[in-house]
């Protein structure tokens, strides 16, 4: 075995993949200052998703028929295998392109990497991995940034093209409308155990990897204009703000909810990240959980890494897990 092989990535970061996140109440109060900003007004393009309701990229229209997406996402190692970290982080840093309609172009590495402590060659496999999923999504990757540090950090700065037209936004959301899920959830869990334990779960690697695009395709030609990705806030968390956004509430029909199987054997086992309890700290006030179970709760908060799209419409293929509703006294009602 050589060096490469036996080094162990996840045991070099205090946490791991969007789990990393500063947590959702901390990062509103950090965010606050730049509440109320006077606009720039540029001759050259126009603000159409900005700072206000905390959607995944910022777009700004060109023209009539072409909007520029942009966006970034870098975390901590989420896996061991440094090639799959790679496929991993780039995957989930263009799924926020594909959560606004959009379809990412060209983007950038971000790596963060302890140059005395690990070898280049693990740097190089990272590199590698986000190139080959780049290049899936037919999006350019060229160049990037790197800076000596402590933890290995690894993402992309991401820039796609949309039509204003056909945006998904967040803030779109109507009473009525049903709610789809692209991908299961348990992701956090088990990359909690495979951290503490090295056990390796394909199927959560091969869910991490899987690009969005395909589910925004079908969301776009279906229609459907209100949209988000659920990634470290977990189901409930990413539900909540785009519920808040559109002035509306949500029930979420828990038994629904797809699963990776060994999600729950995970939680048992109590493989709970620091962030996924924070985000359920974070939600409660904000959400009737009465009905189910505080393990119910964990999961549905748990944090994702490179999760699906949450959509306000019904796709095809993909399971319906609630509706939005008007207004109520909770934003969030979950059902069993």
């Amino acid at each position: 075995m050589t060096a490469t092989q036996a080094v162990r990535l996840t045991q070099y970061a205090h946490g791991g993949g969007c789990a990393c996140k500063i947590p959702p109440g901390e990062l509103e109060e950090m965010v606050r200052v730049l509440a109320g900003a006077d606009p720039v007004h540029s001759p050259l393009c126009e603000l159409l998703v900005g700072l206000d309701t905390g959607d995944d990229a910022a777009v700004v229209r060109i023209d009539n028929d072409r909007a520029l997406v942009m966006t970034t996402d870098f975390f901590t190692p989420v896996v061991d295998n440094a090639y799959d970290w790679g496929r991993i982080a780039a995957a989930n840093a263009l799924s926020d392109v594909y959560a606004m309609g959009g379809q990412p172009v060209v983007a950038v590495n971000l790596l963060g990497w302890p140059r005395e402590v690990l070898p280049f060659d693990l740097a190089g496999e990272v590199l590698r991995g986000g190139m080959s999923v780049a290049h899936e999504a037919g999006c350019h990757l060229a160049g990037g940034h790197s800076i000596d540090d402590p933890e290995p950090k690894y993402g992309l700065a991401v820039t796609g093209i949309a039509d204003p037209g056909k945006l998904m936004r967040n803030d779109l959301g109507q009473a009525g409308q049903p709610l789809t899920l692209t991908k299961p959830l348990g992701i956090g869990v088990l990359n909690s155990r495979h951290k503490a334990t090295g056990e390796v779960f394909p199927d959560a690697v091969d869910t991490m990897t899987r690009l969005n695009r395909d589910a925004a395709r079908a969301a776009i030609d279906a229609g459907i204009r209100c949209a988000t990705d659920v990634t470290g806030f977990g189901l409930l968390g990413h539900l909540y703000k785009l519920a808040k956004a559109s002035g509306v509430s949500a029930i979420v029909n828990s038994a629904a909810v797809p699963y990776l199987e060994p999600a729950r054997p995970a939680l048992r086992d109590g493989y709970v990240s620091g962030g996924t309890r924070r985000n359920l700290q974070w939600i409660s006030p904000h959400a009737d959980l009465t009905s189910i179970s505080e393990d119910e709760a964990l999961l549905l908060a748990d944090a994702q890494t490179s999760g699906g799209l949450l959509l306000a419409g019904e796709l095809p293929g993909h399971p319906v897990i609630g509706e939005l509703i008007p207004r109520g006294e909770h934003v969030l009602i979950v059902q069993p």
